[in-house]
């Protein structure tokens, strides 16, 4: 009878655990790269060099008859958009905007400032490179592929 009440008790320590180590890991990125090498595409959520900037949208929970059946993380994000168009008034703020505000109230002063300065040139780097001629191109690749990799690691 001992034995099973302390199995009992590690799966359900086991449980806890889980749950809270995922509550540490990193959101998912909404920016996925396409990157080409050696002739091949693969996609990737950290840059490389001459990669095209995608913007993706995760499913919400449809399935394949078309009901709607959110997880817990989906009801959340739902949840947290709803906050954000209600704060909106207040913050002046939409829910991106928001949102990424609220990820870097935890990083450094200096960090911060770092974020907003590349906030500013990554958008100026990527129409750069879109304009850019053939012997210019590789330098304001390189350039781009630096901001975006600082970006990154400074978790902006």
């Amino acid at each position: 009878m001992k034995l099973q009440n302390l199995s009992c008790l590690f799966v359900a320590l086991a449980g806890l655990s889980g749950s809270v180590f995922s509550q540490h890991l990193p959101a998912p990125s909404r920016t996925v790269f396409k990157c080409e090498k050696d002739g091949r595409v693969h996609y990737s959520d950290e840059p490389c060099a001459a990669a095209k900037r995608l913007q993706v949208e995760p499913t919400r929970g449809m399935t394949s008859t078309g009901n709607e059946r959110p997880g817990a993380d989906v009801r959340r994000e739902q949840f947290d958009e709803q906050m954000g168009d209600a704060l909106r008034p207040l913050t002046g703020k939409d829910h991106p905007q928001f949102e990424v505000a609220r990820k870097r109230v935890y990083l450094r002063p200096a960090v911060q400032r770092e974020c907003a300065a590349l906030d500013f040139s990554l958008p100026q780097a990527e129409a750069s490179e879109r304009v850019a001629r053939d012997g210019e191109l590789a330098e304001v690749q390189a350039t781009l592929l630096k901001q975006r990799r600082r970006f990154r690691e400074l978790k902006c």
